[in-house]
Formats: structure tokens, sequence, C-alpha cells
């Protein structure tokens, strides 16, 4: 199978080529992606959807994550880009549907399979109001162990260290496989279960949807 290739940029974020995936993460490079977060409200409670990455995840298994997200492939724009919510959760959405919520740098490092690894992205940030039940998803087993859902002001309250845990319900894409769709999983879960990004990108997502809900016009896009 051929290694997807990513566009890469210096630190200004300008293109100066095209790296493998392996050696973009390897040497470090700076490369484009694609976050999308859902929420969805019930009478006067909002709620952030985030999903569980599988367990055979080369980086962070396990861990919650972006509701969707991924890279932008060399020559792939944003707009192709989003397939990323229709291949991992079976929603069909354009991006003009979207919620613009701004842009981000980060850079996170690991190890795969016991080699160090520096993911430096920019990323566009979106969210997404869909009112779809939790087991109308079609979740992507190879990437996706279950999709979670918590109350987004305690999610705030979560990430801003207001709150240890927050109850949260879910599918599990397994139980899912498998016929159930009858009740969801209960979970309490903690901060430190998410992908360790800045807890800054975090509660500046919760509180730009809270906006939007709100009826805001002024939705916060500094991510940075």
């Amino acid at each position: 199978m051929t290694e997807e290739r990513f566009d890469i940029y210096d630190e200004e974020d300008r293109w100066i080529g095209t790296a493998s995936r392996h050696d973009t993460h390897r040497l470090g490079y700076w490369h484009h992606s694609f976050h999308c977060w859902i929420a969805r409200q019930e009478g006067a409670r909002s709620y952030l959807l985030f999903q569980q990455r599988q367990s055979t995840k080369d980086t962070y298994p396990d861990l919650y994550d972006i509701t969707a997200a991924g890279h932008l492939t060399a020559g792939e724009d944003m707009s192709m880009a989003a397939r990323e919510l229709q291949e991992e959760l079976g929603v069909k959405a354009e991006l003009h549907e979207l919620i613009p919520l701004g842009h981000t740098r980060e850079e996170l490092q690991g190890y795969l399979k016991g080699v160090p690894f520096v993911d430096r992205e920019v990323s566009s940030v979106f969210g997404l109001l869909d009112q779809r039940p939790l087991h109308a998803y079609q979740l992507q087993q190879e990437e996706v162990a279950g999709l979670y859902e918590a109350e987004l002001e305690d999610m705030l309250a979560l990430f801003e260290g207001r709150l240890p845990t927050v109850h949260a319900r879910g599918v599990n894409v397994e139980a899912k496989s498998a016929g159930s769709s009858s009740s969801l999983e209960d979970r309490q879960i903690t901060a430190d279960q998410f992908v360790p990004r800045q807890m800054d990108y975090y509660q500046r997502v919760c509180r730009a949807l809270l906006h939007f809900i709100a009826g805001s016009n002024e939705v916060d896009t500094r991510l940075h």
C-alpha cells in the first residue's frame, strides 16, 4: 500500500513540498489538519460529542479526542477534508454547513513503536450542530472505539479544572457492531483521558460552541 503524502510547510506556513506521513512525523514538518466538534441540543441543555480512539491506533490509543479529525493529504483542500465526518461517523456535511471556529497551531510529541515523533499541525477547527441520537452514527471501527457525549457546560468546567470528572454516555463500536442498540454506556471521564493538547484549546472550543448555541454572532475564533 502506498503511504499517504502530506503537503509540508515552514514556520511561516509557506508550502515547501511534500513528505510521507512517516517522515512528516519523524522529522517534525508542519502540515495541515481538519478538526470538527459535534454538538447537539436537547431542550435547554447542550451536549458535546467526542470519540474514543481505537486501541490499535499508533498514536494516543484509547484516549478521547475530537469528534472527527484528520490530516490533509497532498493537494487536498479543506472542503475535501470534511470527508473525515463521513469516513469516521457516517455524517454527510459540506464545508459551508460547518461552523468555523478558527485555527490552531499545536506541537504534540510522543513515541511511535518506540521511536520518538513530533506532530506539528496547523488545524482548521469547525463545529457542527447535529441532532441525531448517538446510535444513528456509523462509526469507523478501524479508527473509532466509541462515541460519547457530555453536557457542554460540564465539559468546559472539566477542561478549566472546576470539575474533577464528568458523566458521559455513549456507544461502544464493538457493542454496536454486535447489534446492541438498546442502551447507552455510562462513564466517568477526566481531562487527562483526552489527547494531551493544550487545555486552552479544549476550553476555547467549548466556549465558542456555547456562544454559537446561545445565538451570539461573536464566535471566538482565536484558538491559538
